[in-house]
C-alpha cells in the first residue's frame, strides 16, 4: 500500500517534465530566432505589417509586443520575438526571446 501511494505521488511530478526538444510533450524542434536582422526595425511605429516584416526577418514564429512599461514573463521561447514599444508606439527594442 505504501508504495502505491508514493508512486502515486509522483505522477504529477511527471507533468512538469519537458522532452529535450524544449517543447513540454510534443516532440517538436524550437525554431531559433535571429536577432541579427532586427535592428532596421527600431524607430518604426508598430502596426501588423511591420510585425509581419519583422517575423519574416527573424525567422520566429510568433510575435510578443511589449507597450513601456508592460510586464513580462521571463521565459524564455526561442520561436518568438519580443518587441519594446515606445511611449509613441514605435519600435524601441527588438529581441528574440
Amino acid at each position: 500500500m505504501r508504495s502505491l501511494m508514493i508512486a502515486l505521488g509522483m505522477v504529477p511530478l511527471s507533468a512538469c517534465m519537458t522532452t529535450p526538444s524544449g517543447h513540454p510533450g510534443t516532440g517538436e524542434p524550437v525554431m531559433a530566432c535571429n536577432n541579427e536582422a532586427l535592428e532596421q526595425f527600431v524607430g518604426q511605429p508598430a502596426s501588423q505589417e511591420l510585425g509581419g516584416r519583422m517575423l519574416a526577418a527573424s525567422g520566429a514564429r510568433m510575435i510578443r509586443w511589449v507597450p513601456k512599461g508592460g510586464v513580462v514573463t521571463m521565459d524564455f521561447r526561442g520561436d518568438r520575438l519580443t518587441i519594446g514599444l515606445d511611449d509613441a508606439n514605435r519600435v524601441e527594442t527588438a529581441r528574440c526571446g
